[in-house]
């Protein structure tokens, strides 16, 4: 039932996007002469006000709507045909900008840098889908971020990544988070939005490097269940902190699990966590053991993640366009180079002394000296915290939804023979209540 639903809805997104290309035509072509190479903008053109309130409003809606479909419909059905209208608007429509992802670099460059100011509809899209996350869980993923709609809807053989390999990959966001609040802090860059693999097609233009990753990751999301959700996406991870913590929740079986395993096999994210059985006094003292050993462990991996992390200001100082710029103007002046930038002829139009970019350039290199070591320190904070998590022995008596990794997307309550039951029974009970009265 689900498949020609998939295939109708796949057209209509594709015949957005087509339309959209057609209207993206520049007013003042270049001309044909030149073969000056235009650049790329990395954020999307400022808009007017009163579409901004439009934004959230929908924002807001969706994420009510996502988590009523999730929570009290449980409805796979709708949650699908929702995270297509999301698709459509946050994404082709709205260029995937601004960006709940991509927002946590502006409230880490606000954090950063106290002459920042972060519009208010970055704030409300990034604090949005926290609250929310707060209390329903992750049903932001759901239905309304475009990213996970474009990988939701290409998702049509996943299979299951092995359990070892799942945990591996898992640590790759904590990292990415890091680095990229790091980055955005010190206002060297923004890497999340730089390196976002779907805002070339949202926007129908980008390099050919960045559309070549974005079609990758749709390719791998055919057999791999959302791949930049569970091993990339920075924002993921706070949204999985918070899950923890939410009392409403997408569950499986709203009676007794019968143990049939199906939820388990159709969850393609590996979110479904087994009922364990009870540790045996004697293994009781090693697993013990093992959680104390790690406790200890992880603040000598703190530590040394922050000594190896000072040493990273060099690599990313790369990153930077004003230590750059300054090794740039550094060559040219002591013939290194005869071969100028449009960066370097403008700031020697500007008539400022290199010394005054050097200064800068020296004071960004220390702040990022200081980000290096920051962002060691986090990575040896979540390779600890992993081996906490897995040292440590959940009690659990049915198959049900990990909080943290559940994307309340509807595949496991929908298939659950429990929940079928349970929802013919339901909507048995509210015929008879509406015939009655």
């Amino acid at each position: 039932m689900m498949r020609p639903i998939r295939f109708v809805l796949f057209a209509v997104v594709l015949l957005a996007a087509a339309s959209n290309a057609a209207l993206a035509v520049e007013r003042f072509p270049p001309p044909e002469f030149t073969d000056h190479a235009l650049p790329t903008t990395q954020f999307a053109p400022a808009r007017p006000a009163f579409i901004q309130y439009v934004d959230v409003a929908l924002l807001a809606g969706g994420l009510a709507l996502a988590s009523y479909l999730a929570l009290a419909r449980r409805s796979r059905r709708g949650l699908f045909v929702l995270s297509i209208a999301a698709l459509a608007w946050f994404g082709f429509v709205r260029h995937g900008c601004v960006c709940s992802i991509g927002a946590i670099q502006n409230v880490a460059l606000a954090a950063g840098n106290a002459n920042y100011t972060v519009p208010w509809v970055v704030v409300a899209f990034f604090v949005l889908p926290l609250v929310f996350t707060l209390f329903f869980g992750r049903t932001f993923c759901a239905a309304v971020c475009p990213l996970g709609a474009a990988q939701e809807l290409v998702a049509v053989r996943p299979i299951r990544v092995p359990r070892w390999l799942e945990h591996a990959l898992g640590l790759l966001p904590h990292v990415y988070l890091g680095l990229g609040v790091a980055l955005a802090a010190v206002g060297t860059a923004f890497l999340i939005c730089r390196y976002d693999p779907f805002v070339g097609f949202f926007r129908l233009g980008a390099t050919s490097a960045m559309l070549i990753f974005g079609g990758c990751v749709l390719a791998i999301g055919v057999f791999v269940g959302r791949p930049y959700c569970r091993f990339l996406c920075p924002y993921g991870v706070v949204l999985g902190w918070l899950s923890r913590l939410s009392k409403w929740r997408v569950r499986i079986t709203p009676d007794q699990c019968i143990g049939c395993r199906l939820c388990e096999d159709v969850c393609p994210y590996g979110a479904i966590e087994p009922p364990t059985s009870a540790l045996s006094p004697a293994a009781r003292p090693a697993v013990r053991g093992w959680f104390v050993f790690f406790l200890v462990l992880l603040p000598v991996l703190i530590a040394a993640g922050a000594v190896l992390g000072s040493h990273l200001a060099v690599p990313l100082s790369r990153l930077d366009p004003a230590v750059e710029l300054a090794e740039q103007v550094w060559a040219e002046d002591h013939g290194l180079t005869h071969v100028t930038t449009d960066a370097s002829d403008a700031f020697r139009n500007t008539q400022r002394p290199p010394e005054e970019l050097y200064r800068a350039a020296q004071s960004q290199r220390v702040k990022l000296a200081w980000a290096g070591m920051g962002f060691g320190a986090w990575v040896g904070l979540v390779v600890g915290m992993k081996f906490i998590m897995l040292a440590r022995y959940p009690r659990q008596t049915d198959y049900e939804p990990n909080p943290a990794a559940c994307v309340s997307c509807g595949r496991c309550f929908w298939y659950c023979p429990q929940d079928q039951v349970h929802r013919l029974q339901t909507t048995k009970d509210t015929k008879n209540t509406k015939t009655a009265c």
